[in-house]
């Protein structure tokens, strides 16, 4: 005959709180990483270029000249800021999935770490 000990469940309370530090380091690795990343992002048919970081700072904004009219500031204005919210977009899209492949099941309850509310 086998005797259970009653598990009082400290051993699983560690290895949980092992993985969510983990989770965390590497999380803030992949912060750090994303922040670095820069992206180019082009609007109006290539005629406006973005480069931005994973900071969300404009790094570089070029406007080929065919598109500045004198006459039509508004279409420059816009055709500046869809490829801003184009690149803005692009950030967050990458840092979701890249972040999502650290928190795996933990984003399905809330976002990151939002399960586990002040864990992260």
């Amino acid at each position: 005959m086998k005797v259970r000990i009653p598990d009082n469940g400290m051993g699983n309370m560690q290895s949980m709180l092992k993985q969510a530090q983990q989770m965390q380091a590497d999380m803030e690795a992949k912060r750090a990483e994303l922040d670095a990343a820069e992206y180019e992002i082009s609007a109006g048919g290539g005629v406006v270029h973005v480069k931005i970081n994973g900071k969300r700072q404009i790094l570089a904004l070029e406007i080929e000249p065919e598109l500045v009219d004198p006459d039509d500031v508004e279409t420059l204005q816009d055709i500046v800021m869809a490829a801003i919210n184009e690149a803005i977009r692009k950030v967050d899209e990458t840092e979701a999935q890249e972040m999502a492949k650290i928190t795996g099941p933990m984003s399905a309850m809330g976002g990151f770490g939002g399960g586990l509310p002040g864990l992260f």
